[in-house]
Protein backbone atom coordinates (compact mmCIF):
# COMPACT_ATOMS: atom_id res chain seq x y z
CA UNK A 1 0.00 0.00 0.00
CA UNK A 2 1.39 3.55 -1.00
CA UNK A 3 2.43 6.18 1.39
CA UNK A 4 0.02 8.54 -1.05
CA UNK A 5 -3.07 6.36 -0.23
CA UNK A 6 -2.28 5.55 3.77
CA UNK A 7 -1.68 9.53 4.19
CA UNK A 8 -4.44 10.47 2.23
CA UNK A 9 -6.01 14.08 3.05
CA UNK A 10 -4.10 13.63 6.44
CA UNK A 11 -1.72 16.14 5.78
CA UNK A 12 -2.62 19.94 5.27
CA UNK A 13 -0.55 22.54 3.45
CA UNK A 14 -0.62 25.96 5.37
CA UNK A 15 -0.85 28.62 2.13
CA UNK A 16 -0.14 31.86 3.85
CA UNK A 17 1.68 34.40 1.35
CA UNK A 18 1.47 37.95 0.37
CA UNK A 19 1.88 37.13 -3.12
CA UNK A 20 -1.06 35.02 -4.70
CA UNK A 21 1.51 34.15 -7.76
CA UNK A 22 3.89 32.44 -5.53
CA UNK A 23 0.91 30.57 -3.53
CA UNK A 24 -0.69 29.43 -6.99
CA UNK A 25 3.12 27.92 -7.78
CA UNK A 26 3.31 25.76 -4.98
CA UNK A 27 -0.70 24.93 -5.40
CA UNK A 28 0.17 23.75 -8.39
CA UNK A 29 2.57 21.15 -7.04
CA UNK A 30 -0.03 19.50 -4.89
CA UNK A 31 -2.62 16.75 -5.70
CA UNK A 32 -6.04 17.50 -4.10
CA UNK A 33 -6.52 13.90 -3.86
CA UNK A 34 -3.79 13.67 -1.43
CA UNK A 35 -3.40 17.21 0.56
CA UNK A 36 -5.73 19.93 1.88
CA UNK A 37 -5.27 23.44 1.75
CA UNK A 38 -4.88 25.73 5.34
CA UNK A 39 -5.33 29.41 4.39
CA UNK A 40 -5.00 32.24 7.43
CA UNK A 41 -5.43 35.41 8.20
CA UNK A 42 -2.92 36.63 6.05
CA UNK A 43 -4.20 35.09 2.89
CA UNK A 44 -7.40 35.53 3.47
CA UNK A 45 -7.70 39.47 4.00
CA UNK A 46 -5.28 39.62 0.85
CA UNK A 47 -6.91 37.12 -1.22
CA UNK A 48 -10.27 37.14 -0.41
CA UNK A 49 -13.27 34.50 -0.63
CA UNK A 50 -12.33 34.32 -4.63
CA UNK A 51 -9.25 32.43 -3.91
CA UNK A 52 -11.49 30.09 -1.76
CA UNK A 53 -13.40 29.63 -4.79
CA UNK A 54 -10.47 29.22 -6.76
CA UNK A 55 -9.12 26.28 -4.68
CA UNK A 56 -12.59 24.73 -4.67
CA UNK A 57 -12.59 24.48 -8.57
CA UNK A 58 -9.31 22.94 -8.09
CA UNK A 59 -10.73 19.71 -6.02
CA UNK A 60 -9.18 21.28 -2.59
CA UNK A 61 -10.85 20.67 0.75
CA UNK A 62 -10.23 24.21 2.56
CA UNK A 63 -9.61 24.90 5.60
CA UNK A 64 -10.05 28.19 6.69
CA UNK A 65 -8.33 29.28 10.08
CA UNK A 66 -9.30 32.23 11.47
CA UNK A 67 -9.34 31.42 14.69
CA UNK A 68 -12.48 33.50 15.52
CA UNK A 69 -12.07 34.73 19.46
CA UNK A 70 -15.15 37.29 20.37
CA UNK A 71 -18.73 37.65 21.48
CA UNK A 72 -21.09 34.81 20.78
CA UNK A 73 -22.87 36.91 18.59
CA UNK A 74 -20.53 37.95 16.53
CA UNK A 75 -18.82 34.80 16.46
CA UNK A 76 -22.29 33.00 15.21
CA UNK A 77 -22.41 35.27 12.31
CA UNK A 78 -18.93 35.15 11.10
CA UNK A 79 -18.88 31.19 11.30
CA UNK A 80 -22.45 31.22 9.02
CA UNK A 81 -20.90 33.45 6.57
CA UNK A 82 -17.66 31.04 6.38
CA UNK A 83 -20.06 28.27 5.95
CA UNK A 84 -21.99 29.88 3.27
CA UNK A 85 -18.09 29.34 1.53
CA UNK A 86 -18.74 25.59 1.52
CA UNK A 87 -14.97 25.52 3.08
CA UNK A 88 -13.85 21.82 5.08
CA UNK A 89 -13.04 23.39 8.32
CA UNK A 90 -13.34 26.33 10.95
CA UNK A 91 -11.60 27.31 14.08
CA UNK A 92 -12.60 29.33 16.96
CA UNK A 93 -10.93 30.16 20.04
CA UNK A 94 -12.00 27.48 22.99
CA UNK A 95 -10.79 30.45 25.20
CA UNK A 96 -13.55 32.18 23.94
CA UNK A 97 -15.69 30.45 26.46
CA UNK A 98 -18.54 28.56 26.04
CA UNK A 99 -21.40 30.27 25.33
CA UNK A 100 -19.38 31.33 21.99
CA UNK A 101 -18.97 27.67 21.41
CA UNK A 102 -22.32 26.83 21.64
CA UNK A 103 -23.28 29.37 19.38
CA UNK A 104 -20.73 28.68 16.93
CA UNK A 105 -21.79 25.32 16.53
CA UNK A 106 -25.54 26.33 16.33
CA UNK A 107 -24.94 29.00 14.16
CA UNK A 108 -23.82 25.09 11.89
CA UNK A 109 -26.94 23.70 12.63
CA UNK A 110 -28.84 24.83 9.42
CA UNK A 111 -26.36 23.70 6.96
CA UNK A 112 -26.82 19.86 8.22
CA UNK A 113 -24.48 17.47 6.82
CA UNK A 114 -22.95 20.04 4.22
CA UNK A 115 -21.79 21.87 7.43
CA UNK A 116 -17.94 22.15 8.11
CA UNK A 117 -15.75 20.87 10.74
CA UNK A 118 -15.86 23.23 13.98
CA UNK A 119 -12.58 23.07 15.49
CA UNK A 120 -11.48 24.50 18.97
CA UNK A 121 -8.20 26.29 19.52
CA UNK A 122 -6.52 25.13 22.11
CA UNK A 123 -3.05 26.87 23.49
CA UNK A 124 -0.69 28.28 20.20
CA UNK A 125 2.59 26.77 19.61
CA UNK A 126 4.53 30.33 20.10
CA UNK A 127 3.26 29.60 23.80
CA UNK A 128 5.38 28.18 25.98
CA UNK A 129 4.65 26.68 29.67
CA UNK A 130 6.42 30.27 31.21
CA UNK A 131 4.60 32.30 28.84
CA UNK A 132 0.70 30.49 29.92
CA UNK A 133 2.01 30.86 33.57
CA UNK A 134 2.42 35.00 32.91
CA UNK A 135 -0.64 35.14 31.11
CA UNK A 136 -2.24 34.35 34.73
CA UNK A 137 -2.77 30.81 34.09
CA UNK A 138 -1.53 29.04 36.66
CA UNK A 139 -1.63 25.07 35.39
CA UNK A 140 0.55 23.42 33.14
CA UNK A 141 0.16 23.55 29.37
CA UNK A 142 -0.87 19.90 29.65
CA UNK A 143 -3.81 20.62 32.38
CA UNK A 144 -5.04 23.37 30.43
CA UNK A 145 -5.18 22.13 26.97
CA UNK A 146 -7.17 19.37 28.14
CA UNK A 147 -9.45 21.62 29.76
CA UNK A 148 -10.17 23.70 26.93
CA UNK A 149 -10.33 20.65 25.07
CA UNK A 150 -13.11 19.19 27.55
CA UNK A 151 -15.13 22.44 27.02
CA UNK A 152 -14.85 22.18 23.41
CA UNK A 153 -16.24 18.44 23.45
CA UNK A 154 -19.09 19.61 25.84
CA UNK A 155 -20.21 22.27 23.47
CA UNK A 156 -20.37 20.28 20.50
CA UNK A 157 -17.07 20.65 18.14
CA UNK A 158 -15.59 18.02 16.23
CA UNK A 159 -11.90 18.53 17.67
CA UNK A 160 -9.05 20.68 18.58
CA UNK A 161 -5.98 22.26 17.46
CA UNK A 162 -3.16 21.22 19.83
CA UNK A 163 0.73 20.87 20.16
CA UNK A 164 1.80 17.29 19.75
CA UNK A 165 2.53 16.96 23.37
CA UNK A 166 -0.96 16.86 24.03
CA UNK A 167 -2.57 14.31 21.54
CA UNK A 168 -2.15 11.29 23.99
CA UNK A 169 -4.01 13.23 26.61
CA UNK A 170 -6.61 14.45 24.79
CA UNK A 171 -7.37 10.92 23.18
CA UNK A 172 -7.34 9.31 26.48
CA UNK A 173 -9.66 11.68 28.37
CA UNK A 174 -12.00 12.22 25.60
CA UNK A 175 -11.84 9.75 22.65
CA UNK A 176 -10.72 8.85 19.14
CA UNK A 177 -13.59 10.19 17.42
CA UNK A 178 -12.36 13.64 18.74
CA UNK A 179 -10.39 14.74 15.67
CA UNK A 180 -7.13 16.38 16.50
CA UNK A 181 -5.03 19.01 14.78
CA UNK A 182 -1.62 19.12 15.17
CA UNK A 183 0.40 22.33 14.05
CA UNK A 184 4.16 22.87 14.54
CA UNK A 185 5.43 20.26 12.36
CA UNK A 186 8.94 20.21 11.55
CA UNK A 187 11.07 17.32 9.72
CA UNK A 188 13.53 16.89 12.22
CA UNK A 189 14.75 18.24 15.68
CA UNK A 190 17.03 20.54 14.41
CA UNK A 191 14.62 22.31 12.18
CA UNK A 192 14.23 26.11 12.33
CA UNK A 193 11.43 26.61 14.85
CA UNK A 194 10.91 30.11 13.74
CA UNK A 195 8.18 31.37 16.78
CA UNK A 196 7.02 28.13 17.42
CA UNK A 197 8.52 26.20 20.88
CA UNK A 198 6.16 23.25 21.35
CA UNK A 199 6.80 21.34 17.91
CA UNK A 200 7.06 17.53 16.59
CA UNK A 201 7.68 15.43 13.81
CA UNK A 202 4.76 14.08 11.58
CA UNK A 203 5.57 10.55 12.03
CA UNK A 204 5.41 10.98 15.94
CA UNK A 205 2.29 13.08 15.71
CA UNK A 206 0.62 10.50 13.33
CA UNK A 207 1.52 7.66 15.69
CA UNK A 208 0.41 9.46 18.98
CA UNK A 209 -2.93 9.56 17.12
CA UNK A 210 -3.29 13.28 15.33
CA UNK A 211 -5.78 12.76 12.85
CA UNK A 212 -4.45 15.64 10.58
CA UNK A 213 -1.13 17.17 10.71
CA UNK A 214 -0.60 21.02 9.58
CA UNK A 215 2.76 22.04 7.84
CA UNK A 216 3.44 25.58 6.93
CA UNK A 217 7.02 26.76 6.33
CA UNK A 218 8.78 23.97 6.55
CA UNK A 219 7.37 23.23 2.92
CA UNK A 220 6.14 26.48 1.50
CA UNK A 221 9.44 28.40 2.84
CA UNK A 222 11.89 25.43 1.45
CA UNK A 223 13.68 26.07 -1.66
CA UNK A 224 12.42 22.97 -3.05
CA UNK A 225 8.88 22.92 -1.78
CA UNK A 226 8.55 19.79 -3.90
CA UNK A 227 11.64 17.89 -2.36
CA UNK A 228 10.47 19.00 0.98
CA UNK A 229 7.50 17.31 0.50
CA UNK A 230 8.82 14.49 -0.44
CA UNK A 231 11.20 13.90 2.56
CA UNK A 232 7.77 14.42 4.19
CA UNK A 233 6.12 11.23 2.99
CA UNK A 234 9.41 9.25 3.48
CA UNK A 235 9.70 10.54 7.11
CA UNK A 236 6.57 9.12 7.65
Amino acid sequence: MSNNFLLKKKIIIAIDFSDILLAKKIIDFLDPKIYRLKIGKESFIRFGTEFIIYLHKLGFDVFLDLKFHDIPNTVAKAVSAVADIGVWMISVHCMGGENMLKSAKLALLPFKKDAPLLIGVTILTSISHKQLFKLGIHKSCKKYVLFLAKMAEKCGLDGVICAGEDIKNIKKKIGNKFKIITPGIRLNKDENLHDQYRTMTPMKAFKLGSDYIVIGRTITKSKNPIDRLQSLILSI
